[in-house]
């Protein structure tokens, strides 16, 4: 597992780094295109780049799936303002546009990856000293991620430019936007691709590289979403077979950084917070935290200062509400800070409660935070947590919606989730019923895992759904704008980022946008 972050860590150096001839633009030391590619090691390194623009698509999806929908809100920051708050807010309030710099990022490092693994696809053929087993490993690799990435893509922009090949020229950057089925068809193809390529996990503590399992899962999310469920039965019953299994004793289990990379993990972003060159700490979990001055009652870690970068990403209560009694996840996944609030609207926390049941006390206010991923580290402000994409626990909730969907009992799977969250089993048969229950159940068992805008998106009752949360929203919320929770059909996709349209002239844009 350290080789993965190690070759990170070096990826990372070598991207920021300078020399200080900067007119020497190929230093002695530094391999050419020409040069490079070549060999196993090569190969894997350009692999293991394709990865790190997920880490910077993280950073923005929040805002532009978990906000965008009706788990999260954010803590209202009257006294500072700027463009930055305006962006991050106006995801969470359905009034952003294609100027915001948030939403648009996740398109951005989407194409970075892509762009990174259009160029190992297409240099793979030329290794001369590789492999036949690295070239595979390379290329499966590249082929799951491009996939992954125009997963992403297609789901909150649409139709894109799709992308296959590595741009050498000018005009090869300025592709006009392919259909959503035409995309769909690559994540497809390439997804089948990397089945075929990528070896199983190696289990009980897998490298945190994809497998043939991430590719698997992938590919049946896909079908999920495309409404062919038959396909994606098949795919996901191949999954026990290859090790996966749920982590059955403790649902907090499954994100604490000791068991990373276990029987539960499908795919996840790989961090690491640990003194020294390789460090890759994930500071995700302290910007879910309330804007305050001291964190150290709700991390039992070295106080960190949240007050300009928390804040984002809490829990609303009509997420909370929609636990069922005696789920052990919410009491896990979900904590109260407890404190005053001062004149810039920071939270002095005195005291970290739990949400089941809470009542602030007289003079006391409590605000929810998200918790499931908050384990101390050596390093201030960040842990070790990983970034789940994939869990097996998802995989069983897709295969109860496509069994569902197809008028198969979806029970088995469906209850087994429910079982480690000690909740009892559900025995309906009605179609209909079960689609509601499973579409709660992802809720809550993938809650914060920016899964729930894709939920709605797919649902049919994802605009009723929205519009109902948008009026309770309108209740909750101080300081909200005039424009906020205007929600509407079009919504459902973000804006074409106006940036890439400035630069493309044959870039559309999605409809209902006027900018």
């Amino acid at each position: 597992m350290k080789k993965i972050y190690i070759l990170l860590a070096v990826l990372t150096l070598t991207a920021v780094s300078c020399k200080k001839d900067f007119i020497d633009l190929l230093p002695e030391d530094t391999s050419s295109p020409g040069s490079f590619y070549q060999n196993d090691k090569q190969l894997q390194a350009a692999a293991l780049a394709i990865y790190v623009p997920m880490r910077d698509v993280l950073v923005n999806d929040y805002f532009a799936s978990e906000m965008h929908a009706d788990n999260t809100h954010y803590q209202p920051s009257p006294s500072v303002r700027g463009t930055a708050y305006d962006y991050r807010e106006s995801t969470a309030d359905w009034n952003n546009n294609a100027n915001n710099d948030y939403v648009n990022a996740v398109y951005i490092h989407c194409y970075t990856g892509i762009s990174r693994a259009n160029i190992l696809i297409g240099r793979i053929p030329n290794a001369k000293d590789a492999t036949d087993a690295g070239k595979g490993s390379a290329e499966g690799q590249a082929k799951f991620l491009r996939a992954l990435y125009y997963f992403k893509l297609v789901r909150l922009f649409g139709g894109v430019p799709l992308h296959l090949t590595e741009v050498t020229k000018a005009d090869e950057a300025f592709l006009p936007r392919s259909s959503a089925q035409q995309i769909y068809d690559q994540i497809i193809a390439d997804a089948q691709d990397a089945i075929k390529l990528l070896p199983p996990p190696k289990m009980p503590v897998q490298t945190g590289e994809a497998t043939k399992g991430a590719a698997t899962v992938l590919l049946a999310d896909v079908f999920v979403t495309l409404k062919r469920y038959a396909e994606a039965e098949i795919l996901l019953n191949t999954l026990p077979a290859m090790g996966y299994g749920l982590i059955l004793d403790s649902y907090a289990k499954v994100f604490n950084p000791a068991n990373k990379n276990g029987i539960e993990s499908v795919f996840d972003v790989q961090y690491l917070a640990i003194e020294g060159s390789t460090n890759q700490p994930n500071a995700l979990p302290f910007q879910f935290l309330p804007r305050t001055t001291n964190t150290t009652k709700l991390t039992g870690a070295a106080n960190v200062n949240t007050t300009s970068s928390g804040g984002w990403n809490r829990p609303g209560q009509d997420l909370i509400d929609a636990y069922e009694p005696n789920d052990k996840r919410l009491n896990l996944s979900i904590g109260i800070a407890e404190g005053t609030y001062d004149g810039n609207y920071w939270l002095n926390v005195t005291d970290a409660k739990s949400v089941v049941g809470y009542l602030p006390p007289a003079g006391k206010v409590g605000q929810a935070y998200i918790k499931k991923y908050l384990y101390p580290s050596a390093v201030a402000g960040a842990t070790s947590s990983n970034w789940p994409i994939y869990r097996y626990a998802e995989a069983l909730l897709l295969l109860a919606e496509a069994l569902n969907e197809q008028g198969k009992s979806p029970l088995i799977p469906l209850n087994a989730v429910r079982s480690r969250a000690g909740l009892g089993d559900i025995s309906s048969s009605d179609k209909d019923a079960l689609r509601d229950i499973i579409f709660r159940e992802r809720r809550v068992e993938l809650a914060f895992e920016n899964k729930r805008f894709h939920d709605l998106q797919r649902n049919p009752k994802g605009l009723a759904i929205m519009e109902a949360y948008a009026k309770k929203a309108k209740l909750t919320y101080p300081l909200l704008s005039p424009a906020s929770f205007d929600i509407q059909a079009f919504k459902f996709l973000h804006p074409i980022p106006q940036s890439e349209r400035g630069l493309n002239p044959a870039l559309t844009q999605n409809p209902g946008y006027t900018f």
